[in-house]
């Protein structure tokens, strides 16, 4: 280690040149603020040498915590499967396909997918069990295109109707799951399974009245005995469709169970909450925070993602979070974003290796004016009016500039920018 190290301010961190860096080091601190960067927490271990490149292409020294980094492998935790150490380890597929490729099958699976999910709660309504080979084929579509290319299906997540809100999320947490589940490189048959559990995760809440489902204020007790009835109802509602995977009714009934115990309807603790429950218990999480609802509006991507990470510290798995919010990126597709000059976009696809530099529609000048929508790399050398490179700013609420992505999406904006390009 270079000899013209020294000891910061706080006894723990060192400064160190990230020539010196090595697999095992606790980064704690950069050289420059966290949001100039491409990394998605502040603090993180590097894992290997790629983490090691990442940093130097990006910091001259970074300060690391002695304390909580790893000296031996004597500390480190055994691999079993779905264990801190093992989802560390798992790597997502590589993409065979990408956004312009994938978006028309994307779109199919999508439409398809949200009739279903409207159709079964409606069957549901009338007392009818679900087909669940009708699910199972639908689902595996689905899985197929994330495989792929999961940014098309995850940008048409962000289609939401606040009136449609149980069966959308349903169709939502089914796809966020399923992504998450890529992430960690699981194979197509769980991916299958991962994905019908979040698409029948909430098929209890048919059954509860919608004065409560929609209580836009604290429930009273009574209420909220009724609103929590829902994992049981939805475990007992699919237990009679034939055929329902144990792990979907296993998951209906538990997605509200907490690492910590403070969950319900059971109270069960880590030991005793399934990896597909975990799973579908942050993409629930994550949908429900960043959606608008009838009585109230959702929290931006960043909001939401530092929602997560504070209850990873006790509630959700913490490695699995950590996975999610990776494959997320720190601008997901749908997102609404504002330029350091002014101008307005959304995100139509994220880069792997450049995660502060997707690729975006224009949809407001600076003046925030609408222009005709355009599509930008910001990972080329596109330049704006001045001759300046695109830099993002931050992520806005679509509704501050009056944008509606499903107008935009009815008036075919993805598909003509897309054949545009291509042209």
């Amino acid at each position: 280690m270079s000899k013209n190290i020294f000891i910061n301010s706080l006894p723990e961190l060192t400064k160190i040149d990230v020539k010196d860096l090595q697999v095992g080091m606790h980064v704690s601190e950069l050289d420059r603020p966290w949001l100039e960067s491409s990394f998605l927490f502040q603090g993180f271990e590097l894992k290997n040498t790629a983490d090691i490149d990442e940093v130097r292409a990006q910091c001259d020294f970074v300060y690391v915590d002695a304390l909580k980094s790893k000296k031996s492998d004597r500390f480190k935790a055994k691999k079993t499967a779905y264990s801190q150490a093992w989802v560390e380890s798992r790597h997502p597929p590589a993409q065979t396909s990408n956004f312009t490729e994938e978006f028309n099958f994307a779109e199919s699976v999508f439409h398809e997918m949200s009739d279903l999910v409207k159709g079964f709660m409606e069957e549901v309504t009338l007392g009818r069990a679900i087909n669940v080979e009708i699910a199972k084929t639908a689902v595996a579509k689905c899985v197929e295109s994330v495989i792929k290319s999961p940014d098309a299906l995850m940008w048409l997540t962000q289609l939401k109707s606040k009136d449609e809100y149980t069966s959308q999320h349903s169709m939502n947490v089914c796809v966020y799951s399923i992504a998450l589940g890529r992430q960690i490189n699981l194979s197509k048959e769980k991916l299958e399974d991962l994905g019908l559990c979040g698409m029948m995760h909430d098929m209890g809440k048919i059954k509860i009245p919608q004065q409560v489902l929609n209580k836009p204020g604290r429930f009273e007790p009574k209420e909220l005995a009724i609103m929590q009835s829902h994992a049981a109802l939805g475990a007992q509602l699919l237990m009679s469709s034939e055929r329902m995977p144990g792990c979907v009714i296993d998951t209906a009934y538990a997605h509200h169970e907490r690492l910590d115990g403070t969950g319900y309807p059971r109270g069960l603790i880590a030991q005793n909450i399934h990896p597909y429950t975990r799973i579908i218990s942050i993409a629930d999480v994550y949908d429900a925070v960043i959606s608008d609802r009838v009585y109230r509006k959702g929290k931006t991507h960043l909001e939401t993602i530092n929602i997560l990470i504070e209850l990873a510290e006790n509630q959700l798995d913490s490695g699995l979070v950590t996975k999610f919010i990776e494959c997320l990126g720190i601008y997901p597709p749908g997102s609404i974003v504002e330029m350091t000059n002014g101008e307005v976009a959304v995100v139509i696809e994220t880069h792997q290796m450049k995660k502060l530099k997707p690729k975006v529609t224009m949809l407001l000048d600076e003046g925030k004016q609408r222009v005709k929508p355009r599509l930008v790399d910001l990972a080329k050398i596109d330049l704006d009016a001045i001759g300046k490179s695109y830099v993002v700013k931050r992520i806005v609420r679509p509704d501050e500039y009056d944008i509606d992505l499903s107008t935009l999406y009815e008036m075919d904006l993805i598909k003509k920018v897309l054949s545009e390009k291509a042209a």
